[in-house]
């Protein structure tokens, strides 16, 4: 995630642009405030960078407060990947962020590729037996929500059509303010990619931009003055001082080739997410916003609107608004956790004090108490320096955790998706479970896949041209010279031998990855699926146990493959 020093002039600061021949009012005007956030991930409380719904319920009610002056009303909208990322969460399978939702009155949600990830309702991950629901935890949590949960493209391969869940529906029409809004949800094509694939059998993604087209269209039929889009895919931009201006943002992200192909005029707000990346930018004549991930940010846009006609009048596109507790006085930059001292003041929004909703503290007290126990088991190991993700994939702490699953199984190659897999640094001090945790919060388990050397050659090769993208691995080094169009890779184990086309390799992965997660293994992946070693551990409990059985300090440099890399790339190869 890029994150940028902002003031408080910048949070602050709104972008008026994206204003193409919107027609003139001859009445009264009411503004239509809409909110949005993307890949919350269980973040219920504070942290560094991250504000926690609590901080954000403060937001909201300022924002409401000054709409309900005026006359005019506030939606809150999300756009995937609600719960899963956080221990307070996960402990409940997402239910505390449900209930938290559900206090702060969200109008839809749509479905992200984490809210696949905790599988069968209860302790399984996966299903093991024909008569578990793949889906049970994702549909009892829906079931459980007091707000409508959106996707026009899941289709269940078994009928062909749109998925049948309790609460989920393809889109909606509601009124804010006399208003008429009609609000369609969707998922990245890429989903089932990028999801526990135990969990999504039987699904196929339909094309984004053509679901939306149907549904904008019956929407508009139905009388929807603003028709919005809430969707689990994305891009991003770097630069918001200027929403027209396109010049830093990804033109070739998913969220910008589907707003570029829908028909000019029939959708006014996509709210994005998926890729951890903020935008607050017209592109197609569409407000398209996102908020970075974890409530590090919301997504705001003001909609003027004439109560006589129902036309948009006038918007208002907000960069990236931080969700931060409080600020440094001397600086204006946030301070995320509240410090209570002189040098800092507390947030106000719209000129009214940033207070959190008693009842969302009250949630998410619960879930921090429920799980305060676990977060802090002491793992007997003590972390001298800090392990980051400096020299992706092949960081000390991406080195680490795939030296730590090599060191526990029986395998020659450990591989982990380090790009992804990975979502936070390990801190130096005392190593608790919590900290792991943070680092690891996937419910992955540990997976065996027995493999020739000239299969693995194929998934090496295939992660070449990935660059910052690539595999994380241990147990062996990669040399690679590029002859004109031949890429040739050469693999020497450990232990000095060349691994050979006809070998048999144990390659040491998890469950996400046998399946086709993140696309590694996919040059493998035979119509059947990959055949491997189920291990009932979860990685993260393999790496625990790791850590416990090591015990002692631990520090970065350790791990360092700087003196000798485990990729190795000739001359000839452009990296």
């Amino acid at each position: 995630m890029r994150i940028y020093v902002t003031t408080i002039l910048w949070m602050l600061l709104a972008s008026c642009g994206g204003q193409h021949e919107l027609p003139e009012s001859g009445g009264d005007l009411v503004t239509l405030t809409i909110i949005g956030t993307n890949d919350v991930h269980g973040e219920l409380l504070p942290e560094a960078l991250h504000g926690g719904l609590t901080t954000f319920s403060g937001y909201v009610a300022a924002v409401r407060s000054a709409r309900a002056d005026d006359g005019g009303a506030v939606l809150l909208i999300d756009a995937g990947d609600m719960w899963q990322g956080t221990l307070e969460s996960n402990l409940a399978e997402g239910a505390p962020i449900v209930e938290a939702y559900n206090v702060l009155g969200y109008a839809a949600a749509t479905i992200g590729n984490h809210e696949f990830d905790f599988g069968p309702l209860g302790e399984l991950a996966i299903p093991a037996s024909a008569g578990d629901d793949p889906r049970g935890a994702l549909r009892q949590r829906i079931s459980e929500a007091k707000f409508p949960v959106l996707n026009a493209n899941i289709i269940d391969t078994a009928s062909g059509e749109l998925i049948d869940w309790e609460n989920v529906t393809a889109s909606i029409m509601t009124e804010a303010a006399g208003v008429q809004v009609g609000i369609i949800g969707l998922i990245t094509a890429h989903a089932l990619q990028v999801t526990i694939a135990a969990n999504a059998a039987g699904l196929e993604i339909a094309p984004l931009a053509d679901a939306i087209i149907r549904e904008a269209t019956e929407l508009r039929a139905q009388g929807a003055d603003v028709v919005i889009v809430t969707a689990h895919a994305g891009s991003y931009c770097t630069e918001f001082d200027d929403s027209l201006d396109l010049s830093s943002c990804n033109l070739d992200g998913e969220i910008v080739r589907v707003a570029n192909a829908l028909p000019a005029g029939l959708v006014d707000h996509i709210i994005a997410g998926h890729v951890h990346e903020a935008m607050a930018h017209v592109i197609n004549g569409i407000a398209v916003t996102s908020s970075y991930s974890n409530t590090h940010a919301f997504d705001r846009v003001d909609f003027s609107i004439d109560r006589a006609t129902g036309q948009i009048v006038d918007r208002k596109i907000f960069p990236p608004q931080l969700n931060c507790p409080a600020f440094v006085v001397a600086t204006g930059e946030c301070a995320w956790l509240s410090i209570d001292s002189d040098a800092v003041r507390p947030a106000t929004y719209e000129g009214r004090a940033v207070v959190a909703m008693p009842s969302i503290l009250k949630i998410a007290a619960h879930a921090k108490e429920y799980a305060a126990v676990i977060k802090s088991e002491p793992l007997g190991v003590t972390i001298e320096t800090p392990f980051d993700l400096d020299g992706n994939p092949e960081s000390p702490l991406g080195n680490l955790f795939t030296d730590a699953v090599l060191d526990s199984v029986d395998a020659e190659i450990a591989m982990h998706n380090v790009s992804g897999g990975i979502r936070a640094i390990l801190p130096a001090g005392e190593l608790t479970f919590g900290k792991v945790f943070d680092v690891m919060p996937f419910d992955n388990r540990v997976a065996i896949i027995d493999m020739s050397g000239a299969e693995l050659r194929r998934v090496i090769s295939a992660q070449v041209v990935r660059q910052g993208r690539r595999v994380g691995f241990s147990g062996m080094r990669v040399f690679v010279a590029c002859d004109d169009d031949v890429t040739n890779v050469e693999m020497i184990l450990n232990n000095g031998t060349v691994i050979s086309d006809d070998d048999r390799i144990r390659i040491a992965a998890n469950d996400f990855l046998a399946t086709g997660g993140d696309g590694i293994l996919t040059p493998v992946i035979p119509p059947g699926g990959i055949e491997y070693a189920y291990d009932a551990r979860l990685t993260r409990d393999l790496l625990t146990q790791w850590f416990r059985n090591h015990g002692g300090n631990l520090k970065a440099s350790d791990f360092s493959s700087e003196a000798s890399p485990r990729w190795n790339f000739s001359d000839s190869c452009v990296q």
